[in-house]
């Protein structure tokens, strides 16, 4: 990507790559919340997402209504526009639903090595033969490093089983991860990526998807503690949801797709901090030297993406 790439998307890569840790982040947390939520109250996976998508579309929402009117990004026809939505939206759909699906088949470990594993390998191929983009010798180091540290990260423990079925979910969560992130990256390129539009679209077609599901698995729960369900629903919606989706739309439209996918890799690392520290888990050798590889990766990329901008070298593309 080059200065004018980063232009045409309306937003400088220094600041895409710092939408992109944020979002990585917040997204961490969503677990952490999600483990709360099921030990005071019934609510299903599928139910749980649809809220959380419900909740923040509610969000984007109304911070688009309010906000003050000012020039974006630009935008095509109004057609197109709700086709890209749709596209996303399923993708979306598909990454969400596919993961919860590989979890409960073949436990979190196998489940999170397949789905995020693959997704760095999946948007490189998919960023080579969709929007000339390569890696180059540096990047490819970075992403060998974040998949180690990622594989460390979650197989550290051992002793999960491996089924076939989990495997073809978690490929699927991924493929669908990877599509969001390389259209909107796309999209970006093209000068169309108004994020806060494109989040509120998004997730109105993934609430849309996941409702029937969610009715026949149990929309409403029931709860002890219909206090703290509701504050851990609403930060769900607020912080992992509509702020993270709405950075994460703004910066992958601005930063490379395969720069994208390894920062993401940020989750787990943020995921593991919380068990720690929130959930009461033991922090073991390998929690540690992963967090510290897949951190060590994703600082490196981030910051020789930016100095080569700087410099006003292209990115390799």
């Amino acid at each position: 990507m080059s200065n004018a790439s980063a232009a045409s998307s309306g937003l400088p890569v220094g600041r895409g790559l710092l939408y992109l840790i944020i979002a990585g982040v917040a997204w961490g947390t969503a677990g952490a919340v999600a483990a709360l939520a099921y030990g005071v109250s019934d609510l299903g996976p599928v139910a749980l997402s649809f809220w959380r998508c419900a909740s923040g579309l509610v969000l984007l929402a109304a911070v688009r209504l309010l906000r003050p009117r000012t020039r974006t990004a630009a935008r095509g026809p109004l057609g197109r526009t709700v086709w890209r939505a749709g596209v996303t939206g399923l993708g979306l759909a598909v990454f969400q639903t596919g993961y919860f699906a590989a979890v409960r088949s073949t436990g979190l470990a196998v489940a999170t090595v397949v789905t995020l594993g693959a997704g760095p390998v999946l948007v490189a191929l998919g960023a080579r033969l969709t929007l000339r983009e390569r890696l180059g010798r540096g990047g490819t180091v970075a992403v060998v490093g974040a998949l180690a540290g990622l594989g460390v990260l979650t197989l550290g423990g051992g002793g999960s089983a491996v089924r076939p079925w989990g495997v073809l979910c978690g490929l699927a969560s991924a493929a669908g991860g990877s599509a969001m992130t390389l259209l909107t990256r796309r999209w970006g390129r093209d000068g169309e990526a108004d994020a806060a539009a494109t989040s509120v679209g998004v997730f109105a077609v993934t609430s849309a998807l996941l409702l029937p599901f969610a009715l026949a698995e149990g929309l409403v729960p029931h709860t002890v503690e219909p206090g703290l369900l509701l504050w851990l629903l609403a930060y769900l919606a607020a912080v992992p949801t509509a702020l993270a989706y709405a950075l994460y739309f703004a910066g992958a439209a601005a930063v490379r797709s395969a720069t994208v996918s390894v920062i993401m890799l940020l989750e787990p690392v943020s995921a593991a901090v919380l068990a720690v520290t929130l959930l009461g888990e033991h922090l073991t050798a390998p929690t540690l030297l992963g967090t510290f590889l897949m951190l060590g990766s994703v600082t490196g990329l981030a910051v020789a993406e930016t100095r080569a901008v700087r410099r006003g070298e292209p990115v390799p593309v």
